[in-house]
């Protein structure tokens, strides 16, 4: 055979082979396509382009000319399909939008106010890449109340403290009147107290607000309203804010801190957040009376835990008798002259001050207990040690929850104990330091509520403890943001049906607590909410919540987003190569071609 001939057959069928491995192995190629290409328009749909001075018709009908027909997408705290109704979006979040949009692929419009919370945070790449329309908002003057804080949980016989929080933002009028206005709190129109404040130029500031609570006439849910009065503004929905306060005949739970610490601190918060009753505090900052370290009998005076404000003993022994739980952290000696109730709860956390101190105590896995379920699934060897344990006395009726190995080594001893006597409930915390657990954050905080709410769950069972399932995150939300739901009670969470109560009109729900399923997007009002049945019915998860009319939009903001051009449009393009059809092709020529030359060469 000539080698000319060897050489072509040689070439012809390792091309055919290239082709076919190719083909085989169908590696991804990408390629750059610039030019003119139909864009992705992003419209802000948030309710600061509906509010004072905004400009939503107009910004629709840019996006709609800028879109050519193609594809619109609204963004605001979500990212959702175009349509034409008014803005319902309680933020400006752009960032998620355009990461989509990046996804997708193609030129990119944005068109909005200017007005975007996460602007300094969204990624350079993905900043200067889509070409931004700015829609001009009218310059305005607005006075509002930014936030109310205060107790969720009161007794009919405590005074209610709101810190209320109000400013104003924009350019106000020369000669549009007095900075004075009045801040009032009230309840189905009634006003129940008020105050007379000085407006700032500019920025926000705070006041407290002060009222019984037996001017709340209903021990229930009740919703509070915050509002600014004799304002001239030109934006009245942030004029307001609700706060929603659960009244109780009397208190369900008495933290009594001899002396406070850290500890305390961390306990009454919790405990007020996980177990949704009215909790008093009262605190003996000074050390027992002379005559002794540890053993005096004398404590120092009592002070109410919320306002520091001096109260009798008498007064303090008399809520703890109305109490169905009794915390007594601190001092035996100061704390052994309260007597809890009869059939009350008792909750003992040990002092500070821990008889074995020397090293770190490392937390056991929990053993079978009435607590068992409520705190499985937490990392307990991960959690920080604790600091020092007090020893009980042998007790055989006592039930062991917790345990602890000093320094991870030689026997366990206990750190929660639980026992029943007489009907009479009784848990004691030995350790030191566990609010070190929620000051962490994370996993360590959630175990720190769990076994706050297992506890409280169980002292309080057949009384207060209502064993709920799950809880609304935040109690009010502001106009265009969901209402979040946790899972709290035992175990994998499970899907709730919910109904919903405004106006007289229901609304029926159901709470999936998945990825988005434990949101609800509601209109403005106050709800009263029950889980599986009606609140007359007497079951299920009860509560009340409220959707304000107030949102952050209203108010006027600063431009964070200013027009530009973008980046010119290009497009990348990637695909295996089977989708190349020329591939298929050469592999069949080349193979046709060597096949035709062999047979005219007389070859195999």
């Amino acid at each position: 055979m000539r080698r000319g001939v060897s050489l072509g057959l040689t070439l012809l069928r390792a091309t055919a082979l290239g082709a076919l491995i190719l083909l085989l192995w169908n590696p991804a190629v990408s390629r750059v396509e610039s030019g003119v290409a139909t864009p992705l328009v992003l419209l802000d749909a948030s309710l600061s382009m509906a509010g004072q001075g905004g400009g939503w018709r107009a910004a629709l009908d840019t996006a709609r000319a800028l879109a050519h027909g193609g594809v619109i997408w609204r963004f605001g705290d979500r990212v959702t399909a175009f349509d034409t109704l008014p803005p319902a979006d309680g933020a400006s979040r752009l960032g998620p939008a355009l990461a989509a949009a990046a996804a997708r692929g193609g030129p990119v419009v944005v068109v909005t106010d200017g007005a975007i919370t996460d602007a300094a945070d969204l990624p350079p790449d993905l900043a200067r890449g889509p070409r931004i329309v700015v829609v001009p908002r009218a310059p305005f003057f607005d006075a509002f109340v930014a936030s109310v804080e205060g107790p969720r949980r009161v007794a009919a016989t405590d005074t209610v403290r709101l810190t209320v929080s109000y400013g104003t933002a924009g350019m106000r009028e020369a000669g549009s009147g007095t900075r004075d206005a009045l801040l009032a709190v009230t309840l189905d129109g009634r006003r129940l107290t008020s105050r007379r404040v000085t407006l700032p130029d500019s920025g926000v500031v705070s006041t407290e607000l002060a009222l019984p609570a037996s001017r709340i006439p209903r021990p229930e849910w009740t919703a509070l309203e915050v509002r600014l009065e004799g304002v001239k503004d030109s934006e009245p929905r942030d004029d307001a804010r609700t706060f929603l306060l659960d009244v109780s005949p009397q208190p369900s739970v008495v933290l009594l801190a001899a002396p406070p610490d850290w500890e305390t601190r961390f306990l009454a918060r919790t405990l007020t957040d996980v177990a949704r009753v009215p909790l008093r505090a009262f605190v003996a900052a000074e050390p027992a009376a002379a005559g002794g370290g540890g053993g005096g009998g004398g404590g120092g005076p009592w002070r109410d835990g919320a306002t520091l404000a001096a109260v009798s003993q008498a007064e303090v022994a008399q809520a703890v008798a109305a109490a169905r739980l009794v915390i007594e952290a601190g001092e035996p000696a100061t704390l052994a002259r309260f007597v809890p109730p009869h059939k009350g709860a008792v909750l003992l956390w040990a002092p500070a001050r821990r008889q074995d101190g020397g090293g770190d105590w490392y937390l056991q896995p929990p053993g079978p207990s009435p607590l068992a379920a409520a705190l499985a699934g937490a990392a307990w060897d991960s959690l920080p040690p604790v600091t020092g344990l007090v020893e009980l006395a042998p007790d055989s009726a006592a039930v062991v929850v917790l345990t602890a190995r000093l320094g991870r080594r030689g026997a366990p001893r206990p750190l929660v104990v639980l026992s029943e006597r007489d009907g009479r409930r009784r848990a004691v915390v030995t350790g030191a330091g566990l609010y070190r657990w929620a000051f962490r954050g994370g996993a360590s905080a959630e175990a720190y509520r769990a076994l706050v709410a297992a506890l409280s769950d169980w002292l309080l069972a057949g009384g207060e403890g209502r064993r709920e399932r799950f809880a609304p995150v935040t109690y009010e939300v502001p106009n265009g943001m969901p209402l979040v739901w946790r899972w709290t009670g035992a175990g994998a969470p499970q899907d709730a049906a919910l109904s919903l109560w405004e106006g007289g009109r229901e609304r029926r729900d159901t709470l999936r607590f998945d990825a988005g399923g434990r949101e609800l997007r509601l209109a403005p009002g106050v709800y009263r909410y029950a889980a599986a049945a009606p609140p007359s019915a007497g079951g299920g998860e009860r509560g009340l919540v409220a959707v304000e009319m107030y949102s952050d939009e209203w108010r006027p903001a600063g431009r964070a987003l200013a027009p530009q051009a973008g980046l010119p449009a290009v497009r990348v393009v990637s695909g295996g190569l089977r989708d190349r059809w020329w591939l298929f092709v050469l592999a069949v020529v080349a193979l046709a071609a060597e096949w035709a030359w062999r047979r005219r060469q007389g070859l195999p």
